[in-house]
């Protein structure tokens, strides 16, 4: 089978549109279509049928596509063994929340410019649910992700995600806050209150909504904001109370609850397509994150 075909296949099954497809790869929606023909005659077997005015993965082709992963990453580690001990030189676009950006990307950049001059980083600040788009159209060579013990980040068998690091969460409130203690019990005091939540990312309204619950109260969502300076805003503000991560730096008028049983952690990871991270200047990024 023709591995090209093969990443034909792959990306229908994570799109679920031949438009979409052919958008990724820069090549028209017939071309698309000629190609996964002729896969499916190589296979033997159907691999897509009509779904209305679109297609739909058969169960040969969710086969073949699970497969395909294999494949594929397989043929890229092999391309990338032929020359292990490559000195380290390329661009490394990386897709990353702010926080993980400046707390493991840029303290390394200095260290790469001075040692490995030949090594580029391209940054992009994007949430996780972006950030794995762009990986899986192989817009970028590493994403930069997170998770919550409490909404725990869940990952594509297409990809390799390594943790990085965690960091606990308290309660942003304005000041005069009561002391930390059972997250239950500090959401209860505050279940009045009108609620803010990330605005690009769903994990942290989880998180909010599985310990109001535990508290016997569903939380009045108002406000939604990326940004953690402009939470902070929001709170200073008297429009709300959210999660702020522990060791921030605090706004005037921004007090930080501590939260414990069940305390709120979130996880770090980088994440990359299986088969990729043996690129040199990839895998000299990704030793430096890790140390």
């Amino acid at each position: 089978m023709d591995t090209r075909r093969l990443r034909y296949l792959v990306e229908l099954a994570n799109r679920g549109s031949m438009r979409l497809v052919a958008e990724a790869l820069h090549v028209t929606t017939s071309t698309v279509s000629q190609q996964l023909a002729l896969l499916a005659k190589e296979a033997g077997a159907a691999l897509v049928e009509p779904d209305g005015r679109r297609v739909r993965l058969t169960p040969a082709g969710h086969r073949l596509a699970g497969h395909a992963v294999t494949i594929l990453s397989a043929v890229e580690a092999a391309r990338l063994d032929l020359a292990p001990g490559a000195t380290p030189a390329g661009t490394v676009r990386v897709a990353g929340f702010a926080t993980a950006v400046r707390r493991s990307l840029l303290p390394i950049v200095g260290e790469l410019a001075r040692h490995h001059p030949d090594v580029r980083l391209l940054i992009h600040e994007h949430e996780p649910a972006e950030a794995f788009a762009l990986l899986a159209s192989d817009e970028v060579d590493l994403a930069l992700t997170y998770g919550y013990n409490l909404a725990p980040a869940t990952f594509d068998p297409a990809v390799h995600a390594v943790p990085l690091w965690t960091t606990a969460w308290g309660l942003g409130v304005p000041t005069a806050a009561p002391a930390g203690g059972s997250a239950v019990a500090v959401f209860a005091a505050f279940r009045d209150h009108d609620w803010i939540v990330n605005s690009r990312n769903t994990a942290d309204e989880r998180v909010v909504r599985t310990i109001a619950a535990l508290a016997g109260f569903e939380p009045r969502i108002a406000h939604r904001a990326d940004s953690l300076e402009l939470v902070q805003d929001l709170i200073t503000a008297g429009l709300g109370v959210g999660l702020l991560p522990e060791h921030w730096p605090l706004l005037p008028g921004v007090s930080l609850v501590p939260l414990t049983d069940p305390a709120v952690t979130m996880r770090a990871y980088a994440v990359t397509r299986r088969g990729r991270s043996g690129w040199p200047p990839l895998a000299l990024v990704l030793r430096m994150l890790r140390s």
